[in-house]
């Protein structure tokens, strides 16, 4: 084929003066109905908000332990304090490490330094996003105490490998679930294999409270279980005849209210259609661009069934594209996303701005002011290349909604959209490998 040929071939872009490919309006919904009006004037009537006097926060658990297959969970006000709790719950304590992920929110590491504890970052695999248990052995000191895995999107992360390695060295394992509701790792729910599993409920999350939290024990021991519910409220024994007993150690405030609770039970009957939905949607995305050259779809960890927060794929941009070789898209990331939105597909060229460790609270090695506690007790490194993966990740992927309230067809629109704006950067020159 000729170059004239070519480019008489390739379709006319939206944002040069191209018909759209989304023309219709994104299917939408209400998150909220009378269920949940109905829960939250129940807990009115009760004459009491407080989670242990009253009966809905009660009742949420009850129906999270019945959907998990759990014995004990606590209720708290958000995912963030859910990590915290674990963490306190764990023994986690002052001058211990706690091994992560560098592509998350904040919320992940809060608890740790909330602890006096140093956080230090794995690197990732480049198709899940998650947690590479070999980059995570080679992370562990004397000092180590605890793994974080983050399910990041709806994806879960290798457990099995992660647990073998937390066995291996008598680490304690705590599951970052907030994204990742019902997804599962080769038949089970995120959120049971490790010691702990924690979830969030604030309002950009598959179901929502406003915020709140949940933390699941799943040793199955009531001491452990009572020891978290404890460290979520200020170590008030609420089983113990003594109530105001002997405070031993520090312990936060993180009660769930019944308001929370009440809105919980009504979210939580909807969860299994949202994740069935989301999943679906985010399956079908990937089916409909795995062939496209320089594109890399969302890649589930082997055994995993992801509940899709959201869809982010990798690209093999011009500007990413490693010395001694041209990429397979001959457009920037930025130029992509700019071409995909103008199709009518909405999109962000990225997801965190960059890899948590490059936050100056890390380079600087302050997390409080005008002090270096706790990173002073490690020497634990932040620093660019730490974990090169996850940095290439961030410099190469697009992020995509995934909304249950969207239409097949407005999913068919996507990867149309996916589709056009590939194909007219897509090189013919070129054999480079997708982005990876």
């Amino acid at each position: 084929m000729t170059t004239s040929s070519l480019c008489d071939s390739l379709p006319v872009l939206a944002i040069h003066g191209g018909p759209k490919v989304k023309t219709t309006p994104f299917g939408k919904g209400r998150r909220f109905d009378e269920a949940e009006a109905q829960e939250v004037l129940e807990a009115l009537e009760q004459n009491t908000l407080f989670y242990h006097h009253g009966q809905k926060v009660k009742t949420f658990l009850r129906d999270f332990n019945a959907l998990y297959g759990v014995q004990y969970s606590v209720a708290v006000s958000s995912g963030t304090a859910a990590i915290h709790v674990a963490l306190g719950a764990a023994g986690v304590s002052v001058g211990d490490e706690v091994i992560t992920s560098p592509i998350t929110d904040q919320g992940t590491v809060i608890g740790i330094l909330y602890q006096n504890a140093i956080p230090v970052f794995a690197d990732l695999d480049p198709r899940t996003y998650n947690l590479d248990a070999r980059s995570v052995e080679a992370r562990i000191t004397p000092r180590t105490k605890a793994i974080v895995a983050v399910h990041l999107a709806g994806n879960p992360c290798d457990m099995d490998a992660l647990m073998d390695v937390a066995r291996r060295h008598s680490l304690t394992v705590i599951e970052d679930c907030a994204q990742s509701w019902l997804c599962r790792y080769k038949g089970r729910l995120a959120g049971t294999i490790g010691d702990y599993g924690c979830f969030s409920t604030n309002d950009f999350k598959h179901i929502s409270t406003g915020d709140g939290g949940i933390v699941t024990v799943n040793s199955g021991d009531e001491a452990d279980y009572r020891a978290t519910h404890a460290f979520a409220d200020k170590n008030y024994r609420r089983f113990d005849a003594n109530l105001r007993g002997d405070i031993a150690y520090l312990a936060p405030n993180y009660r769930m209210t019944e308001l929370q609770g009440a809105v919980g039970i009504a979210q939580l009957k909807k969860l299994p259609g949202i994740c069935e939905t989301r999943h679906r949607y985010g399956e079908r995305i990937t089916e409909g661009i795995r062939d496209l050259p320089g594109i890399a779809p969302h890649g589930v960890t082997e055994g995993g069934w992801s509940s899709y927060w959201f869809y982010m794929l990798r690209g093999d941009f011009a500007a990413e594209a490693g010395q001694g070789r041209r990429a397979r898209l001959s457009c920037t990331r930025a130029e992509f996303s700019q071409a995909l939105a103008a199709e009518g597909i909405p999109n962000a060229p990225g997801y965190i701005p960059h890899v948590l460790y490059l936050n100056s609270m890390f380079r600087e090695r302050h997390a409080y002011r005008g002090s270096h506690f706790p990173f002073d007790l490690s020497d634990a490194r932040y620093e660019p290349g730490l974990c090169p993966v996850a940095e290439a990740i961030l410099r190469d992927c697009v992020r995509l909604e995934v909304n249950e309230f969207y239409t097949p067809q407005d999913i068919e629109d996507i990867i149309a959209g996916i589709r056009k704006v590939a194909a007219y950067y897509a090189r013919s020159d070129t054999v480079a490998s997708p982005a990876a």
